[in-house]
């Protein structure tokens, strides 16, 4: 099984507001940067948004480290919340509603074709994969912005 590595990151003007996702893939020493953004979206929604899409770049099943500053996206697949949620109908524990249900429900999809092991990085502290993926995701927040569209 091929061993990739992968760096995320969201990114948001406001919140909501406009953002962007950014990632890098890395397999073999080559590196492949990904981003986009949404003129209308949450942190939350582009940190999910980040993974799904780097996930979705891979052509069969790997062994992935995934990389993120994202304590949402990294406890909920680490102490399987986001597991939990779907099984309970998309309620949290206390039966409020898990929030970004449409895009766990892919990435749940996703972690059950890979097998990813989760890294938490500290966000804004010198990682230098995790600063280019802010790069990227602010850039793609600013695309959004400028267009108005989805990227």
């Amino acid at each position: 099984m091929k061993h990739v590595e992968i760096f995320t990151d969201g990114a948001c003007q406001g919140n909501p507001g406009p953002g962007g996702w950014g990632a890098i893939l890395r397999f073999n020493g080559i590196e492949k940067e990904i981003s986009g953004g949404d003129p209308a979206t949450t942190n939350n929604r582009m940190e999910l948004t980040a993974v799904i899409r780097a996930l979705q770049c891979l052509k069969e099943p790997c062994s992935v480290t995934l990389c993120s500053d994202s304590q949402y996206v990294c406890n909920a697949i680490e102490k399987g919340w986001a597991k939990k949620w779907k099984q309970n109908g998309w309620r949290k524990a206390d039966k409020s509603p898990a929030l970004n249900s449409d895009l766990w429900d892919l990435l749940l999809q996703l972690l059950d074709v890979h097998q990813v092991d989760i890294v938490w990085v500290r966000g804004h502290n010198g990682h230098p994969e995790n600063e280019r993926c802010d790069r990227l995701a602010v850039a793609g927040a600013d695309r959004a912005k400028a267009t108005g569209k989805t990227i």
